[in-house]
């Protein structure tokens, strides 16, 4: 049973290193990272790249698609290659899953009309301009679509698919395994709960990112 998760240049690397970690220990699965051609990829920040051996075309029906985020997912969602594969993973699919910003590639591959989604704070707007129904849930299930918001969402997700898949209790194994038992020295994980320094902090941070620069606080 594969599960995909498609790479492109800029994503986020916990948008896809968090749903495989989960999704790794799943028995009898396999997670396979695919882009456009083989070779290696780049996160958004340009710090870390993962060698990928298989292209898209050559694991086009998996039983799972994760699709991660990142600055990158705004080209993707103009990007012929990668959409065409999208919708033809979903034909076949038991699960698409999208992780902050991919749920901006489901949209633009027409996977979200009138469904609920949600994506990373910042990005709702960009996510209703695809038809979707943006909500500020951490995961959201539409059927067998299921989106997460931003980057450690993404873990929560995979989560969730796991316990769908195999059970509570494999999910809870999994979980444990990880050590998966947040507790962050601060309560400003959300824009509703964050102080207003913070979230000014953070955009100028995610801008910098976007254009390349170097980051300066």
């Amino acid at each position: 049973m594969d599960i995909a998760i498609p790479l492109f240049d800029r994503f986020t690397a916990l948008d896809a290193i968090g749903p495989y970690e989960v999704l790794s220990r799943l028995p009898g699965y396999r997670v396979t990272f695919v882009a456009e051609r083989p070779g290696p990829v780049a996160t958004d920040n340009r710090m870390l790249r993962i060698a990928v051996d298989t292209a898209l075309g050559d694991l086009p029906r998996p039983e799972i698609v994760v699709v991660p985020g990142g600055i990158g997912s705004r080209a993707m969602m103009r990007d012929d290659a990668l959409i065409d594969w999208v919708r033809t993973a979903h034909q076949t699919s038991q699960w698409t899953c999208s992780v902050c910003t991919g749920s901006l590639v489901l949209g633009a591959a027409g996977l979200l009309d009138g469904l609920e989604a949600t994506t990373h704070w910042a990005a709702m707007e960009t996510l209703a301009s695809t038809g979707a129904k943006p909500t500020s849930q951490r995961v959201v299930e539409q059927g067998k679509i299921i989106t997460a918001a931003g980057v450690s969402a993404g873990i929560d997700m995979a989560l969730t698919l796991a316990a769908r898949i195999a059970g509570d209790a494999v999910a809870q194994a999994i979980q444990l395994g990880i050590e998966y038992d947040p507790q962050p020295p601060f309560d400003a994980g959300s824009p509703d709960k964050a102080p207003q320094v913070a979230i000014d902090l953070s955009r100028r941070v995610e801008r910098a990112v976007d254009e390349g620069e170097p980051v300066k606080l």
